[in-house]
């Protein structure tokens, strides 16, 4: 050390040996973290969404058997899509546990009961199990984008042919045939459509039915029986408990004041059925129509 002026320099070695000096100064510079891989062949992955931090691809058939012990034991508190679920469980999608999580280090132990003091229950599998359940909600995290990009980009959307479709013809003839015909008004109908999602709704939303206009065949009529013996039929354009607006072939409209059953009013409304219908509809229904329908050809 040297007093110069009343302060002290130090040499560079000097320094080095008191630490004051930052590491890059001690010595050659690191060399630069290699940039994430960006390529098709090479997707980055974001483990916490830390740009550069990779996680290994999971093997299949580990993910495939924790997805099913996910459905089984956590699904029910944080959703199939792991969005959180009817019993109130956090959304897992935005859990720097799971973001973060490598190799089931950090959410199984939360399995085996860590944070049942925050009201997370220990959930009784083997450790074998909790790393599956790990993995599989790791390779839910690698299918997330960058800022603004859903997690189903790059995903090839499944296929909604899951029904049967020896099912779907009995449901069809059960519940469609009064109005449907699939040698009549669906003759063909899986060939019309090349897209199965495009043929379900379709059908589910009435078969054509919704098309707007005067002579449209999903448009409801209205007749108004008057006092005076008259009737106006024509297309309903409004109706409460006070008026009935009736639209007619020319054109014009009439409206009428209701007193409770004064005038007599028949709504005739060719989609009222499916309306009924779709209070009643099961997944499985709609599944089992749609993979009879697409055998139409």
């Amino acid at each position: 050390m040297q007093v110069r002026n009343g302060l002290v320099a130090a040499t560079l070695m000097e320094l080095t040996i008191l630490g004051g000096l930052p590491l890059w100064a001690q010595g050659s510079p690191p060399a630069p973290s290699p940039p994430a891989p960006t390529s098709p062949e090479q997707p980055r992955r974001y483990g916490g969404f830390v740009p550069g931090q990779r996680r290994p691809a999971g093997d299949p058939a580990i993910i495939a058997h924790g997805k099913a012990l996910y459905g089984v034991s956590c699904a029910g508190c944080h959703g199939p899509d792991l969005r959180g679920g009817d019993l109130g469980g956090p959304n897992l999608l935005r859990s720097q546990v799971a973001l973060s999580d490598q190799n089931g280090e950090l959410i199984l132990p939360i399995i085996q009961g860590s944070r049942q003091d925050a009201g997370m229950p220990a959930i009784p599998i083997s450790p074998a199990d909790g790393l599956a359940v790990a993995a599989f909600i790791r390779s839910v995290m690698d299918t997330i984008g960058g800022q603004g990009r859903p997690p189903s980009v790059g995903k090839e959307a499944p296929s909604i042919l899951v029904g049967d479709a020896k099912a779907g013809q009995a449901y069809f003839a059960a519940k469609c045939a009064s109005c449907h015909s699939a040698a009549g008004d669906f003759k063909a109908i899986g060939s019309r459509f090349s897209e199965p999602r495009t043929l379900q709704t379709f059908w589910v939303s009435g078969g054509g039915r919704r098309r707007r206009g005067p002579s449209s065949p999903g448009a409801a009529t209205v007749t108004v029986a008057l006092p005076s013996g008259e009737k106006v039929e024509g297309r309903l354009i409004r109706i409460d408990d006070f008026l009935v607006t009736v639209g007619l072939a020319d054109g014009t409209q009439r409206t009428f004041s209701r007193d409770e059953d004064a005038p007599k009013v028949e709504v005739h409304d060719p989609m009222k059925a499916h309306r009924d219908l779709m209070a009643v509809y099961t997944d499985r229904d709609i599944h089992d129509v749609t993979a009879y329908l697409v055998t139409l050809k």
